[in-house]
């Protein structure tokens, strides 16, 4: 449904379908009671609540806690980029339309860019503020831009989400600060983020940057997963008090590409390296890389005998010959 017929919100409920359920997750993939990654034989512990990472044709590599309900934070941005990228493609806008800031745009509450009302911004420096400087006024501007207000914006999310079968997730607003009824899972997140890479190529490049410049200022992100492990190629982070620290990833290996949701890790630090850990482990588990050589067993330490040392019998005193 494009933006141009804005559906009423209609709150969607109903249980998450559990992808597991459609397909057979392998033997090696999950150890469901403690929600480690074993490789090489051993546990290799998440931080994070929830997990998800999907392979090119949907298929689940690994899983934790999928169905659950989770806070998504600015991973709502997806939603806002999804549609703004549908009416671009649709010839609707231009990159360079410019776009005129409301004064509650320019009040939405922190992380921004510091629009001011009544400035003309182009629509291309917004969409990057949401993508990559994660921008809550930047992702107010744009809602209002679209359709006219950001509950109207908010209920062409929800008819899209509808639509892409998101039954698990409901919109509030257009940015993911903590609203009412607010919510979403990693089997939901994962979606949306796989058919946004695929219906619209265009948003890699804004997923995939690093830096954008506005009013003189350089806006950059470091973002050692598009190092580390290479193939990172689309990434959005997210933040609030209660989802912890979310990231949606998509990745391509050898022709291959990888969708992975983490949700409520404890850092953003911490985000980052439980992303690395699950992306080899996907790596390597669908052939693309080799494991690693597992290390040399150690010998196992012989036990001190219990039994005591004999001491040595005395020698006999010599015979000395009797006195003559």
């Amino acid at each position: 449904m494009s933006l141009a017929r804005i559906a009423r919100v209609r709150p969607i409920l109903g249980l998450g379908i559990v992808f597991s359920l459609f397909f057979a997750l392998p033997a090696w993939a999950l150890n469901q009671q403690n929600g480690r990654l074993l490789q090489n034989g051993r546990p290799l512990a998440l931080s994070a609540e929830a997990v998800l990472l999907l392979d090119g044709q949907g298929k689940v590599l690994f899983a934790k806690n999928a169905g659950e309900d989770h806070a998504p934070a600015s991973l709502v941005k997806l939603m806002t980029l999804y549609l703004a990228c549908e009416s671009l493609d649709a010839g609707l806008v231009q990159w360079e339309d410019p776009v005129t800031i409301s004064s509650r745009a320019a009040q939405t509450p922190r992380y921004r860019m510091g629009l001011r009302a009544g400035e003309s911004v182009p629509l291309r420096i917004l969409l990057e503020g949401v993508a990559i400087a994660s921008a809550n006024d930047a992702a107010t501007a744009v809602a209002e831009y679209f359709a006219g207000s950001e509950d109207a914006f908010v209920a062409a999310m929800n008819a899209k989400a509808e639509e892409l079968g998101l039954a698990s997730t409901h919109f509030a607003n257009a940015h993911g600060l903590p609203g009412p009824g607010g919510r979403s899972t990693a089997e939901d997140l994962a979606k949306l983020t796989g058919r946004l890479i695929q219906d619209y190529p265009t948003s890699r490049a804004l997923l995939g940057g690093a830096t954008f410049v506005f009013r003189g200022r350089v806006y950059s992100r470091n973002i050692p997963l598009f190092r580390d492990p290479g193939g990172v190629q689309a990434l959005k982070t997210g933040f609030t008090r209660e989802a912890g620290y979310n990231l949606a990833v998509a990745a391509w290996r050898a022709g291959e590409r990888f969708v992975l949701i983490i949700l409520g890790s404890h850092t953003r630090s911490l985000s980052f390296r439980d992303a690395r850990l699950v992306l080899e482990y996907g790596f390597q588990e669908t052939g693309i890389e080799a494991p690693p050589p597992e290390p040399p067993r150690r010998p196992m330490p012989k036990r001190p005998s219990d039994r005591r040392p004999r001491t040595a019998a005395p020698k006999p005193a010599p015979v000395l010959p009797k006195a003559s």
